[in-house]
């Protein structure tokens, strides 16, 4: 969630690749997000684009006041 604030609008494969992690588990993991309220998926042409939500910037702020 923390890339998506410094970096929004990434796709499914951009998040792969800065995160060094697996896509189907990153897609697995937006779609969760995405079902919970705190990303958004936006259709740019032929990718889909992630952000947060207002929801999602909410809930990230509030965890890191428990850090």
């Amino acid at each position: 969630m923390e890339l998506l604030e410094w970096e929004p609008k990434l796709s499914v494969f951009e998040i792969s690749d800065k995160l060094d992690a697996n896509f189907k588990t990153i897609s697995e993991h937006l779609r969760r997000l995405t079902l919970a309220g705190l990303v958004a998926k936006f259709n740019m042409g032929s990718e889909v684009e992630h952000n947060l939500s207002q929801s999602g910037k909410y809930i990230l702020k509030f965890l890191r006041t428990l850090e």
